[in-house]
């Protein structure tokens, strides 16, 4: 038997779409027929590229029950080489899988800068890069058996959804950890593990009611992979797989007085040049990438996809990926990355968006950082009729131009940007009120790794800087996180509050589908509420140095009703009486749970 690398490497029987396409890569196999010698595994057809190394059958699985097919290569209808193909039976259920919503909370993680749960894997014969943890740009140990040791530590915080940088291979020979530079679709990095492993990762984490949600890039892949030996089309890679940059002006594809080239320009190039841009226009590598997101959501039982640099991708190639996503998994949830801090350019992408040149798109989420800049310059700037908190309350205010504001992943920071504590200036006091914000306004929040024990960038702004080492994550590490052992006052203090603040979200369905009504910021004060018919929940913001004194009859739309409740401090158990007016320490975030007396 000939050794044909094939991919998908095995499927399932019983998706709604029963069609296949197999990709299979071997020397000059163009000119080859393929049959299946039985009835229940249909070939409908195969394709040649220009390049005589690949076929790419197409199969009919209508009907094919799950088992092993033989499929047939032939040349001149002689049988020259055999495959054994695998359809294996999905898990019960499995279409109607829950994605994570609003009653969600994102733990962010970078793999390689979290946790070393087994050293005998920080280095791999086969893959280029070696271990150099006196790098912060170079690979430290961190793995995916670091991250189920610490399972517990995430359930206990309150993280109920599990996002990690992507741990595909990645066989780059330097600056490989962030693992954006994909050398093989269907593997995990053997330096964070394996296929069984990651899967193993899903299955434990579901045990404590964490969901795993996969890093996927679909732009893009790294100079290392394995097609730039030898492509399987001449249009496999744009700009004829030479280096030409994007121009990273995503305003081009909305642009009613835009032209072409400036739309080419920036949905064709490169990012980098160790960074080959895909060409999603060619149909079979639109259908490999599609049928490979479906392969890892039903292999490894994903609760959800973040996929990177979203809007770089061929437009139409994103409406066929999304509809398909969904097609199969209707509950399924996918949150793009458009980092723009316009509205309307994160909004167009959502599904249920009303567009001026009618797109389509079932994308379900998109990463709100128009929310994220405006916290920041809220917090930071001091309040005008334009600034400080009045940008915050007009970004919240400015919902309608989104399709499902709800459904927004909303984050202090990510694995691309500066860390929170250090965008708020080193300030403690900012940053537990930029936390709060987070927990309790509209949407599915997400938390980079670290932030809960105050870990910042100070020294610089490099990403290797920013996801430094998570401590307690190496043995020989003088601080633990995970135990508490070493952590200064301020870090533990930290933890500690976030950890409440968390917990007390995931019990409070009021803040997971309540309604948002808020206040227009007044004297550097920003309040809030979450409501239900239920339940109530009032948020005070104050970042004035001094005490304020919030007095409820100027909030009649809200606490009218309200007499002869009390409001109960989610932190300090404190009780409020709702008709009396309420003391607010300086730079701080007051959160009552609105309840009877």
């Amino acid at each position: 038997m000939k050794n044909y690398r094939i991919e998908p490497p095995f499927w399932w029987a019983g998706m709604k779409d029963n069609r296949l396409q197999l990709m299979v890569h071997g020397n000059n196999i163009s000119n080859l027929t393929v049959e299946s010698p039985s009835k229940k595994l249909k070939v409908e057809s195969w394709q040649s590229t220009n390049n005589p190394n690949y076929l790419f059958i197409n199969l009919s699985l209508q009907n094919t029950p799950h088992g092993t097919y033989q499929l047939h290569f032939l040349e001149n209808k002689k049988v020259v080489n055999t495959i054994d193909y695998q359809i294996k039976s999905r898990e019960s259920n499995s279409a109607n899988r829950r994605g994570f919503n609003s009653a969600d909370v994102i733990y962010l993680i970078t793999p390689d800068r979290f946790a070393n749960g087994d050293s005998s894997n920080d280095e791999v014969d086969s893959l280029k890069e070696k271990l150099d943890r006196q790098n912060p740009d170079g690979r430290h140990g961190g793995d995916i058996q670091g991250v189920i040791d610490n399972l517990d530590y995430i359930h206990k915080m309150g993280f109920t959804q599990l996002w990690l940088n992507p741990v595909l291979e990645n066989d780059q020979p330097q600056y490989s950890y962030h693992g954006y530079s994909t050398t093989d679709y269907y593997r995990i990095d053997e330096r964070y593990g394996s296929n069984r492993l990651y899967r193993e990762l899903s299955r434990e984490a579901k045990r404590k009611e964490i969901g795993l949600i996969k890093d996927i890039i679909l732009n893009h892949i790294g100079s290392e992979h394995w097609w730039m030996k030898d492509l399987p089309a001449e249009d496999w890679i744009n700009h004829n797989a030479k280096f030409s940059p994007t121009s990273h002006k995503r305003e081009s594809l909305h642009d009613p007085h835009g032209v072409a080239e400036d739309r080419n320009g920036f949905a064709d190039g490169w990012f980098v040049p160790t960074m080959p841009d895909l060409n999603q226009r060619n149909p079979m590598l639109a259908n490999y990438l599609i049928q490979n997101s479906i392969w890892w959501i039903e292999y490894a039982d994903l609760s959800g996809i973040r996929l990177d640099t979203y809007s770089y991708s061929d437009k139409k190639f994103l409406t066929d990926y999304t509809q398909r996503i969904v097609a199969e998994y209707p509950e399924f949830t996918m949150v793009g990355e458009e980092w723009s801090i316009n509205p309307a350019i994160v909004a167009y992408w959502q599904k249920g968006k009303r567009r001026h040149d009618d797109y389509q798109s079932d994308l379900t989420s998109l990463m709100d950082f128009p929310l994220q800049d405006a916290l920041v310059k809220g917090l930071t700037e001091k309040d005008s009729w334009s600034d400080g908190f009045q940008k915050l309350y007009a970004t919240i205010a400015g919902d309608f131009i989104y399709a499902n504001p709800e459904k927004l992943v909303i984050f202090p920071d990510n694995h691309d940007m500066g860390r929170i504590f250090t965008q708020l200036k080193h300030d403690v006091a900012l940053t537990k009120m930029a936390l709060v914000f987070f927990a309790t306004t509209r949407g599915i929040p997400q938390f980079f790794y670290g932030t809960e024990i105050l870990m910042d960038n100070k020294e610089s702004d490099s990403h290797g800087v920013i996801r430094s080492d998570f401590a307690g994550g190496w043995k020989s590490d003088k601080r633990n996180a995970f135990s508490g052992s070493g952590l200064s006052n301020s870090q533990s203090e930290m933890q500690l509050f976030m950890k409440k603040l968390l917990n007390w979200r995931k019990n409070s369905p009021v803040i997971h589908t309540g309604k948002l009504t808020h206040y227009a910021p007044q004297n550097g004060v920003y309040v809030y509420f979450r409501h239900n018919q239920s339940s109530k929940v009032m948020v005070v913001l104050n970042k004035n140095k001094g005490t304020v004194v919030i007095n409820p009859e100027k909030f009649p739309s809200m606490l009218k009703d309200e007499k002869g409740r009390v409001g109960r401090d989610i932190f300090t158990e404190r009780k409020y009486s709702m008709n009396k007016a309420i003391e607010v320490e300086g730079m701080s975030a007051l959160v009552l749970d609105i309840v009877k007396n």
